[in-house]
């Protein structure tokens, strides 16, 4: 099935080519202005055009003015934006291109859409629930929707997608971020959400470079240590980075992270060593376009590289941008020490420094546009609500396991539905009371850390003699601390009603949660928990549409990818 899904993929993508945005083209005009705007920067103003630093629009006046500040002060190359609202955003947008010297560029961490940081936005689907389907086309349209968000808001560059191979179930940080566990899908799955995104002029960034699947420690944290040997990661986890290479991505981040195959240099994460930057990713794998830094006050940096050092030490290594340094006069002041030490060229930060100028006059920002407000929030999600939810659930819902005995559920028999980790009704569990007449319960596991709670919805159940037993499980962590959220009552009660041949279990959230129900009778992945997923799970459970997903991780011995 997935060889039939490469080989059809294959054609669609080459179609694509043709079309890809080239965020470095250079013709008489770009280089004028490249040419123009470079010989106005001073020499701290270079340095400058190489940071990025954070903005929010839910941080009041004082953060406005120390964001106007920095780029009135400075002249700094660009902002990324985290959380906040979308009217305020652009309203801060038009401010601060309309205050700044030479144009920003505006980044955003939006993997799923501009719902991962803005208010009033429906998220679009994580990539883990992408990565359960089959439909290489449908993950081409997601992207493109990110590409349209971030382009409708004035956003230039996506720091999307994830193409980490997430091949550790307890990895802290990535998890359900990627696309799943094998390095084929992931690589095609992020081309695809690539191309999806740069179609609209808007410049993708493969992360985390060399590959930040296989950690049991979050990087913003600590720095992450992986003992794999170089042939391991060349066969793994660069696979997918090679394909995005080869399919035109317009930007890379390189991650913290401490690989003694690539360099044995105690504390020194692969962001800022030259074998991982220069020697790997520009010399060996031929990237050519803008390398950028994970954000530089993550403590995978910041406990070994204190006072700005690291931001020197990420330029040293061949970045040609610095995500996040904390300190800005810091940051500069260290880099001109760097080129006084003859640790780091004026010719490199040229080339850096024109790199950036051309990707932005490539993205129009030469002839900046104030965004427009107007319908702003319908057009944000307008095409996620009406089409792409609806879409990916029907692609992704995967059911697992299937004693034939009960589904499709039928109006004719007794059923109860249990609703647990939430103690409001659900949109599957008002549907199944419509239209099955089912009897509705809820469960949370209380404080206590006892079973009694669990112990007497059993015995409810029991004396009601159901013909079927749904178990909906709700609003549980995305990441693995704390056995994802669920208290040990939660599983004690699954594993008590899961022992009935007529019980069906729905997992809305991350698949890897599905560990505490290995050998449930009938079990779903639903991915996640939202009214359209639970609406497309309701039409499955009810015979009206049929499952087609495949799991995208292992999660049991018995429940592999």
């Amino acid at each position: 099935m997935f060889k039939k899904t490469l080989l059809a993929c294959l054609a669609f993508t080459c179609v694509l080519t043709i079309h890809a945005q080239d965020f470095y083209k250079q013709n008489h005009a770009a280089r004028k202005w490249v040419r123009q705007q470079y010989r106005k920067l001073s020499d701290d103003e270079k340095i400058a055009q190489l940071i990025i630093i954070r903005a929010h629009s839910n941080l009041g006046a004082d953060h406005v003015q120390q964001v106007t500040d920095l780029i009135k002060k400075y002249n700094v190359g660009g902002l990324c934006f985290f959380q906040g609202g979308p009217i305020r955003q652009v309203g801060l947008t038009n401010y601060y291109q309309s205050i700044a010297k030479t144009p920003l560029m505006i980044c955003q961490d939006a993997e799923w859409g501009l719902g991962m940081r803005l208010d009033s936005i429906i998220n679009l689907p994580h990539e883990m629930m992408l990565g359960a389907t089959s439909n290489a086309t449908a993950v081409y349209k997601v992207g493109n929707a990110a590409g349209f968000q971030c382009k409708r808001i004035g956003v230039n560059v996506n720091f999307a997608p994830v193409v980490d191979v997430n091949n550790n179930p307890n990895n802290p940080v990535i998890n359900d971020r990627s696309f799943g566990e094998n390095k084929e899908k992931v690589a095609l799955f992020g081309v695809q959400y690539m191309r999806g995104i740069q179609a609209e002029n808007v410049m993708a960034c493969a992360k985390h470079f060399p590959g930040h699947g296989d950690v049991t420690v979050d990087s913003h944290l600590d720095l992450p240590v992986i003992n794999k040997s170089r042939a391991e990661f060349d066969s793994l986890e660069l696979y997918p980075f090679k394909e995005m290479i080869k399919a035109g991505v317009g930007s890379i981040m390189t991650a913290h992270l401490s690989i003694p195959s690539i360099d044995t240099t105690a504390h020194l994460a692969t962001s800022l060593s030259p074998k991982a930057v220069k020697g790997l990713l520009k010399d060996a794998l031929g990237f050519k376009g803008l390398s950028i830094t994970d954000g530089l006050e993550m403590k995978g940096i910041s406990k070994f590289f204190p006072d700005d050092e690291a931001s020197a030490q990420a330029l040293i290594a061949g970045n040609d941008m610095l995500l996040l340094p904390s300190n800005i006069e810091g940051a500069i002041k260290k880099v001109e020490q760097a080129i006084a030490d003859h640790k780091l060229s004026w010719k490199q930060l040229k080339k850096s420094v024109k790199k950036v100028l051309l990707v932005k006059y490539n993205m129009g920002l030469n002839n900046f546009e104030p965004v427009d407000t107007a319908h702003l929030v319908f057009d944000l999600n307008v095409e996620t609500i009406n089409y792409l939810k609806p879409l990916i659930a029907q692609e992704a819902i995967t059911l697992l396991r299937d004693n034939g005995t009960v589904l499709p559920l039928k109006a004719e028999k007794k059923i109860a539905y249990v609703d647990v980790g939430i103690t409001k009704g659900t949109p599957l569990g008002k549907r199944l009371k419509k239209d099955l007449k089912t009897d509705n319960y809820f469960f949370v596991a209380d404080s206590t850390g006892t079973n009694d709670g669990a112990d007497k919805l059993i015995g409810q159940l029991k004396e009601q003699h159901y013909d079927a037993i749904v178990i909906g499980v709700h609003n549980y962590s995305r990441f693995p601390a704390n056995n994802y959220g669920l208290k040990s009552a939660t599983g004690y009660l699954l594993n008590q009603l899961q022992q009935q041949t007529n019980t069906v279990s729905l997992f809305f959230g991350n698949p890897y949660a599905l560990k505490v129900s290995c050998n449930a009778p009938n079990l779903l992945a639903c991915y996640e928990d939202d009214e359209y997923t639970q609406q497309v799970a309701a039409d499955i459970l009810e015979g009206k549409a049929k499952a087609k997903g495949r799991l995208p991780v292992t999660v049991c011995d018995n429940l592999k990818y």
